[in-house]
């Protein structure tokens, strides 16, 4: 099955799924080990953890679709993907969406913000007319019904957060964007429970979001009820780490080498992480020399020294993105 078709299924079935999201293809690896049928490419990530930059329009829509290419093809799961505002106007957008489609993505989210923009948790935002908007998701769905009608296009609305925003400018753009032909509806930045109820009652068909602004914040069965095809976790893997990496740079600074085995001491965790070489399915390259090199090419094991022998490791397959 095609990831594209695979992911317009999941959006289409009736439990929620999660779009586990980070910024790499190790992250995507993960992902799909860990047991998520669904990965997220978060632009914020790239920003952040690929360039050192704030989630502030200022990367662009060559070094997006890199990334997501890396992330898409080293997992056999979808992989979902931020494309900020489509990188122009319409015209640009039938670029952009082609390219993601050409890079093996499964689908992207294209938000209705003023360019440049800005991450959906900063102050500071503003929208295009609708008008504007809605002829960039015509053009996005046009543009990916000549290269894959499965590709999942979904339509992303700041209207809540924006200066000046309102639940029923909310309402209005995404039945809107729906009525252009989009397959998923996400409007960030709601307030309140009410608010979902009330732009579920209003506008049909899949919604994906993150409800970081409701406190407390809906559990997965909550948000199933309310009608949520998808949660999606933007953040999970790359902010969890970074606070790892801190506390680990603190010790390290404050204690010298003696951290080191310390920290080593310290890993108990009850889900024990595969060898770092287990996830990149370094036992897959020792296959393939089983497979294709000579007998005296495979003298190279035999004496050389090391920590970890791919022969001995079972391949994961986690690499593998043919479709069936």
């Amino acid at each position: 099955m095609k990831k594209t078709t695979k992911l317009k299924e999941l959006f289409n079935r009736e439990e929620i799924f999660v779009a586990a999201g980070g910024c790499t293809a190790l992250h995507a690896r993960m992902a799909q080990l860990a047991g998520f049928e669904c990965a997220y490419m978060s632009g914020g990530g790239v920003a952040a953890m690929i360039h050192g930059m704030p989630d502030a329009g200022l990367i662009t829509a060559t070094e997006m679709v890199e990334n997501a290419e890396r992330m898409a093809n080293c997992v056999s799961i979808p992989l979902l993907s931020d494309s900020d505002t489509g990188f122009g106007n319409a015209v640009n957008v039938r670029r952009t969406v082609q390219a993601f489609i050409r890079a093996g993505v499964a689908g992207i989210h294209l938000e209705d913000q003023v360019s440049p923009k800005r991450c959906g948790g900063v102050k500071g935002k503003q929208v295009i007319p609708i008008e504007e908007a809605v002829g960039k998701y015509r053009a996005a769905v046009d543009a990916k019904n000549e290269l894959d009608p499965d590709f999942v296009i979904i339509s992303r609305t700041d209207a809540r957060g924006a200066a000046g925003g309102s639940l029923e400018e909310v309402i209005k753009r995404l039945q809107a964007y729906k009525a252009a032909g989009v397959d998923v509806v996400y409007a960030e930045a709601l307030q309140s429970r009410e608010e979902v109820k009330a732009l579920r009652a209003a506008v049909d068909g899949p919604m994906v979001g993150t409800l970081g602004y409701i406190k407390p914040q809906p559990t997965l069965a909550e948000m199933q009820s309310l009608g949520y095809a998808a949660a999606m976790y933007a953040t999970m893997m790359q902010f969890c780490g970074l606070e790892v990496i801190w506390d680990y740079l603190s010790e390290f600074k404050a204690q010298g080498d003696q951290a080191v085995p310390h920290w080593k001491l310290g890993k108990t965790s009850k889900y024990p992480m595969p060898h770092p070489f287990d996830l990149v399915d370094f036992a897959k390259v020792a296959e393939c020399e089983q497979k294709y090199l000579t007998a005296d090419a495979l003298e190279k094991y035999e004496g050389s020294i090391g920590h970890y022998d791919p022969r001995t490791a079972k391949a994961s397959g986690s690499g593998d993105t043919s479709e069936e």
